[in-house]
C-alpha cells in the first residue's frame, strides 16, 4: 500500500516536472495574468478616478463571479491540459515498473492539483493587482457599494451584484467563487483528459464544445436573440441557470432564498459527480487504451 502511494507521487511528480522546460505551460499561466490584469483593469481605474479603495478580494469576486469571464479563464486550462495523457519517452519505464492504474490515477492526481495551482494562481494575481488599493478587512467596500447600487456598474461593465452584497461577505463569497470555478475547471480537465483516451487531439475539440455550450446558454444571449418578453426571459434565467454548466459555474446564478435557480450545494454536487464519472471513464477507458510514445523513433 505504502509502496502504491509512493509510486503514485512519483508519478505525479514526473508531470509536474515538465512545467520547467514546457512553453505551453508558462503560456497558459501567462494568459491567465494577462486576463486577470485586463478584467480587474476596470475595477482599479474606477477606483482611481472616484478615490476609493476596495476589499482586497472583491476585483475577484466582480471579475470571476461572471459567467464571461470564466469563459475566458477556461480556455487557458484548454491550452494547460491539451497534450494530458503526457506519453513522453520516459512513460514505458514507468509502465514497466507500476501498474497502470497507479499510472493512470497519477495523472488524474496531476489533473486535480494543477487545477487547484492555477485556480490560486488567479486569485493571487487578482489581489497583488490590486493590492495598493485593497484593505483585508471582511466588509464591503465603498467602491463596490457605489458599483452595485448605481448605474455606474454597468457602465463601466463591472458585474457587481445587489444581491450579492446584501446576502453575503467579502471571504466567504470568494471562497465560493473558487470553488465553483475549480469544480467547472475539474469537470472540463476531466473531459478533455477522457477525450484523449478516446481519440488522440479529441480532448481539445470536447473542453471547446463544452465551453461554447455554456455561452450560447447565456439568457442574455438567447433573451436577444429571440426578443423574449420579460417573464421569458425569467423562465430562460431559470432553465439555463439549470442547464448550462457555465452558469452553474457562476456565483450570482445561484439561489439565494428567493428564485428557483440551482443552490450552490446543488452545483458542488453536479460538478463533483460529473468529475468522478468523467475520470471513471477515463479509467475504463485506459484498460483498452493504446499507447504511442513521442521520443521512442529515430
Amino acid at each position: 500500500m505504502a509502496d502504491g502511494i509512493r509510486q503514485i507521487l512519483l508519478l505525479t511528480a514526473v508531470n509536474f516536472r515538465r512545467w520547467r522546460r514546457s512553453p505551453q505551460i508558462w503560456l497558459a499561466f501567462g494568459l491567465g495574468f494577462v486576463a486577470c490584469f485586463l478584467l480587474t483593469n476596470k475595477t482599479v481605474l474606477f477606483a482611481q478616478e472616484q478615490g476609493t479603495v476596495m476589499q482586497l478580494f472583491e476585483p475577484f469576486i466582480w471579475t470571476f463571479g461572471d459567467a464571461k469571464s470564466i469563459l475566458l479563464i477556461s480556455l487557458c486550462l484548454l491550452l494547460l491540459f491539451a497534450d494530458m495523457p503526457s506519453l513522453g519517452a520516459e512513460v514505458p519505464l514507468m509502465l514497466i515498473r507500476t501498474t497502470r492504474r497507479r499510472w493512470m490515477t497519477a495523472q488524474i492526481l496531476y489533473l486535480a492539483l494543477a487545477t487547484v495551482i492555477f485556480t490560486a494562481f488567479l486569485l493571487l494575481a487578482s489581489c497583488v493587482l490590486c493590492a495598493q488599493y485593497g484593505y483585508p478587512a471582511n466588509i464591503w467596500s465603498e467602491t463596490a457599494a457605489i458599483l452595485s447600487y448605481s448605474p455606474i456598474g454597468q457602465k463601466v461593465a463591472v458585474p457587481a451584484f445587489i444581491k450579492v452584497l446584501e446576502l453575503t461577505f467579502p471571504y466567504p463569497c470568494t471562497v465560493h467563487i473558487f470553488l465553483l470555478m475549480l469544480g467547472y475547471s475539474m469537470t472540463l480537465s476531466g473531459l478533455m483528459f477522457l477525450g484523449n483516451l478516446l481519440r488522440a487531439r479529441l480532448g481539445m475539440v470536447l473542453g471547446i464544445a463544452f465551453s461554447g455550450f455554456g455561452l450560447f446558454l447565456n439568457p442574455n444571449i438567447i433573451t436577444e436573440w429571440f426578443h423574449l418578453s420579460v417573464y421569458q426571459s425569467r423562465m430562460a434565467n431559470i432553465l439555463f441557470g439549470w442547464l448550462s454548466p457555465l452558469n452553474h459555474a457562476t456565483y450570482y446564478m445561484h439561489n439565494f432564498g428567493y428564485d428557483n435557480l440551482p443552490r450552490l450545494k446543488t452545483s458542488y454536487l453536479i460538478f463533483a459527480a460529473a468529475s468522478l464519472i468523467l475520470f471513471a471513464l477515463a479509467f475504463w477507458r485506459s484498460k483498452k487504451y493504446a499507447f504511442c510514445f513521442t521520443g521512442t523513433e529515430r
